[in-house]
């Protein structure tokens, strides 16, 4: 059929058949060079388009999506933030604290709470010395282990830093683990929960450096802040906690429940630097979870204009 119309377009005369075959190989070296040609510019291509190589993106002239800026990361942060103050039916969303500060406040124990040679020994606070409407959220001993606040918390990323004890902690110590890979720092709380002025120093150094070890042995680094049981402290006290590498002793301003915050100064009100103590509890010692208390925390924190900061980045 092709010589046919070859024929046609040739006006009716019959071709010549040395002619044909010089045509056929001119078509085919033609064809061959033109091949060769795209081959070769194809490659050029993917070089110089595309470091992968001709088979990649580059090689059809494509690039791929621009990586995000900061304020869009900033917002889908935010974003993600929102969606979960709605799933666990938070009154507001929670504020974002500001950057941490390039160097550490200076800290002093507080008026009242000093013991002889306290110069010499971890300063005992209940407020951390800043300007920023910062508090900071603290959850002591380690009974209740409740999955849904872990992943509360990680959702609506608030910070917060644990105080342990061993008797309880060692029930799981995969629990606290994964709070650990959540960003929260694991700090001391001995490790029987004694009431320590009434222990001798050895006692109570045993009870410090003992919960030092657990926790260097278990999530493979040593406190450098410890609170007293209770909040019970005596000079042996903290010269045990300094012979142990403490560094600190936070105590706490105002305390969280599920129902309620209460607070230690008379205007009963939080303050710049207010530490908020809490527990790991559950439904069996309060009227509601450790999910609740957050909500009622956070309540009270962001309505009066606060946002929750990272302790360890201050002290």
């Amino acid at each position: 059929m092709g010589q046919v119309r070859q024929n046609e377009q040739s006006g009716g005369r019959g071709p010549r058949p040395g002619g044909l075959l010089r045509r056929t190989r001119t078509a085919r070296l033609v064809a061959a060079g033109l091949a060769a040609a795209a081959l070769l510019s194809g490659c050029a291509l993917g070089q110089e388009g595309d470091p992968g190589g001709a088979g990649g993106p580059g090689a059809a002239g494509q690039q791929g999506p621009a990586p995000e800026t900061k304020a869009q990361r900033l917002a889908k942060k935010r974003a993600a933030i929102a969606a979960a103050t709605r799933k666990w039916g938070l009154a507001q969303i929670p504020l974002t604290a500001p950057a941490p500060p390039d160097a550490k406040p200076a800290l002093s124990t507080r008026d009242g709470f000093e013991v002889e040679g306290q110069e010499d020994l971890p300063h005992v606070f209940t407020t951390v010395p800043v300007k920023e409407r910062v508090v900071f959220l603290t959850i002591d001993d380690g009974a209740e282990k409740d999955p849904e606040f872990l992943r509360m918390m990680k959702e609506l990323d608030i910070p917060y830093s644990a105080f342990l004890s061993d008797y309880l902690v060692s029930e799981d110590y995969g629990y606290f683990r994964a709070m650990q890979k959540q960003g929260t720092t694991l700090n001391n709380h001995t490790i029987d929960h004694p009431y320590l002025p009434g222990l001798s120093y050895e006692e109570q150094r045993h009870q410090i450096c003992g919960m030092q070890d657990v926790i260097e042995k278990q999530y493979g680094k040593r406190p450098r802040l410890f609170r007293p049981p209770y909040g019970n402290y005596n000079q042996d006290t903290l010269k045990a906690a300094k012979s142990c590498g403490i560094e600190a002793v936070p105590l706490w301003n105002a305390e969280a429940f599920t129902d309620r915050v209460d607070y230690r100064e008379w205007d009963r009100d939080l303050h710049p630097g207010d530490i908020v103590l809490t527990h790991f509890r559950g439904t069996g010692e309060w009227d509601g979870s450790m999910v609740d208390m957050v909500r009622q925390a956070m309540k009270v924190i962001t309505s009066k204009g606060y946002a929750v900061a990272r302790l360890e980045d201050y002290v």
